[in-house]
């Protein structure tokens, strides 16, 4: 808790692009407010590209990538990658090869079933139909809160299977293969963004909220966490290096707004 420092400290006059998380960073009570798609709209404009990086599926991302100011989308759990290439067409990125990701994702399909059937309360997530990876659990988005206990054996389920499962703020996401947020946005970094790493890790900024962001909080210098994050402090092996003042959505909100100022005032001569 004590590396956490207000977002005060953080200058960000470097910064060209952000990855920011969705659920209850982007959000606030499963709703996108209409300030936190100004703030979206806002960078942008500002020349500072966007990458959101959630555990939602591929197909969330997809219409991202059709209605809002984003170069690029994360979608499942570092999974798959979508963007546009040289001719503006989509293209995706996945962690393994087509084949190998269909083949998996038969196996865990089979697992989940079991674990629905073996774990009162649980529901398939509804945006399932539109997953290429991994396959999602509701435990409180669209179904009553299901006791903790009972997601730690659900995820039990899953890696006793032989799978990888972790809990976001909403869904239990489970997956075969070795991947991570963090190593689905280094490679669109090097891959698609044209940086330099490690050189540019410190252009590239991190906001988000929950445990499921760990590996992006360990691999961006520039990590802050929304207030919300601090309910979660205790059982994290990395923390952000900055936190807001608010949380979720107005939590992000102010970040864009340290951001947006901090930039103007390095364009005007009165910063550092």
């Amino acid at each position: 808790m004590t590396s956490l420092r207000p977002l005060e400290q953080l200058d960000p006059v470097r910064v060209v692009g952000l990855f920011t998380d969705i659920d209850d960073t982007l959000t606030t009570d499963g709703r996108l407010p209409a300030d936190a798609y100004d703030a979206l709209e806002r960078l942008q404009r500002a020349g500072i590209r966007i990458v959101p990086v959630t555990g939602r599926s591929a197909g969330w991302a997809h219409m991202a990538m059709h209605l809002w100011p984003v170069e690029a989308v994360i979608a499942e759990s570092g999974g798959a990658c979508i963007h546009r290439g040289a001719t503006r067409r989509l293209q995706w990125l996945f962690h393994a090869s087509r084949d190998e990701v269909l083949r998996d994702r038969e196996r865990l399909a089979a697992i989940a079933q079991t674990v629905l059937e073996q774990v009162p309360g649980l529901a398939a997530a509804s945006d399932n139909p539109f997953r290429l990876v991994d396959i999602a659990l509701d435990y409180c988005e669209e179904v009553e809160r299901v006791p903790d206990e009972r997601v730690g054996d659900a995820l039990r389920m899953f890696r006793d299977a032989g799978f990888s499962a972790r809990a976001s703020t909403v869904h239990i996401n489970a997956w075969s293969g070795d991947f991570d947020k963090a190593p689905m946005a280094l490679r669109y970094l090097r891959e698609v963004a044209g940086a330099r790493l490690p050189e540019d890790l410190d252009r590239w900024a991190f906001i988000g909220d929950a445990p499921n962001d760990v590996s992006m909080f360990e691999a961006f210098p520039v990590s802050v966490g929304v207030a919300n994050i601090l309910q979660f402090a205790d059982r994290m092996t990395a923390l952000p290096a900055y936190v807001t003042r608010a949380r979720s959505s107005a939590g992000f909100v102010e970040f864009a707004r340290h951001l947006l100022a901090c930039a103007a005032a390095a364009g005007s001569g009165d910063g550092p």
